[in-house]
């Protein structure tokens, strides 16, 4: 009896440990993984890449679809010209208090970790307002991008859509005042009703109503945003889809825009760079790396990257690829892998010859 029952614990501990290996490599980062999938998922997937000025990539490059955070380039595009131009001083001291009113949560921890990593420039309470655009960009706090926005101004941020020539970009508003939608609107439903009457909600008056709820977060008593209202996923889904939208041809012609360093005058590029090329902050990086710049976002559904890169031998390159509709298992393999993938792409002429046909052979 004893001898059967060890045989059966062995068998049953060869089974775990075989499924916990096997599922370790399912999950592990690979560059192969983000292509199968956009290749064999073409419902779900956008991408447009450049290098040197030739396409080498291009899925479904005018699909409109959900950008979450990597929409912050945009600001970020709008602080450096007005930092520029004169418009607003980089070096103001913000209070942080003014910043804190736009926390409410749901980014994942962003905004305590760019407090936690600044501690360095915040003094009696206050920050740099270039640290604020920096903690937009590099920790995607939603705070510093919901103060920025109205300090720079959405109607000025909304008009550089224009001016930057983007024909498919939909309306940029406040993000982090967006998920009290519901609460704000219908305060009595929850569950499905809730999700239908918030989907149901013409755009423009649910652009209009997260307004009115960034008029109340600015003000110094903060219990509107302790309870945030029902946010399942069905919720949460409406607030994807509802986010701004655009397309990867879109987001690559402004990495190449940047990429270039011709667009916009060496001052605005100054201000820019400090913001978006955080990734050259590590040494390593500037081995190989003249340029880089980038801007990822993600919703329980979305998965969505816009990056630049000139590399020390002059070699350019813009990539942009959206995701959307993503269940929790393909977002999790996504986005282990999306680092190998970005480097495959920057750094592997025979991974960047193979991508074109990989895409060819399955359309």
């Amino acid at each position: 009896m004893l001898k059967k029952t060890f045989i059966i614990l062995t068998i049953l501990l060869a089974i775990l440990v075989t499924a916990y290996f096997g599922i370790k490599q399912y999950f592990k980062p690979n560059a192969e993984t983000v292509l199968n999938f956009i290749v064999e998922n073409p419902d779900k997937s956008a991408i447009t890449l450049i290098r040197n000025d030739s396409q080498l990539a291009d899925i479904n490059s005018d699909r409109m679809m959900p950008l979450a955070s990597t929409v912050k380039i945009i600001i970020a595009i709008e602080y450096a010209i007005q930092a520029s131009d004169g418009m607003i001083d980089p070096n103001e001291l913000i209070d942080l208090s003014s910043l804190d009113r736009y926390a409410v949560g749901y980014d994942g921890g962003a905004h305590r970790a760019w407090l936690r990593g600044s501690t360095d420039f915040i003094e009696n309470d206050q920050i740099q307002l270039r640290e604020v655009a920096k903690g937009m960009i590099k920790y995607s706090s939603n705070a510093n991008t919901e103060w920025l926005s109205e300090r720079l101004g959405l109607d000025k941020i909304n008009s550089r859509l224009d001016s930057l020539g983007l024909k498919d970009h939909s309306e940029i508003y406040y993000l982090a005042s967006s998920i009290f939608i519901g609460k704000e609107k219908f305060p009595d439903l929850n569950g499905e009703d809730l999700a239908l009457a918030i989907s149901a909600v013409p755009l423009k008056e649910y652009i209009e109503t997260s307004q009115t709820i960034h008029a109340k977060l600015a003000l110094p008593d903060t219990a509107y945003k302790k309870k945030v209202g029902d946010l399942n996923m069905d919720v949460q889904k409406v607030w994807s889809d509802n986010l701004p939208s655009s397309t990867t041809k879109e987001y690559v012609s402004i990495m190449k825009k940047i990429n270039s360093r011709e667009y916009f005058n060496p001052q605005t590029h100054e201000y820019l760079d400090e913001v978006m090329e955080y990734i050259l902050e590590n040494p390593a990086n500037t081995t190989w790396l003249d340029h880089s710049g980038m801007k990822g976002g993600s919703t329980a559904f979305v998965l969505t990257k816009a990056l630049y890169a000139t590399d020390n031998e002059g070699n350019k390159t813009e990539m942009a690829y959206f995701f959307n509709e993503l269940g929790l298992i393909e977002m999790r393999r996504l986005m282990r892998s999306m680092n190998e993938f970005e480097l495959k792409v920057l750094r592997d002429d025979r991974f960047r010859e193979k991508l074109p046909l990989a895409i060819q052979s399955n359309l």
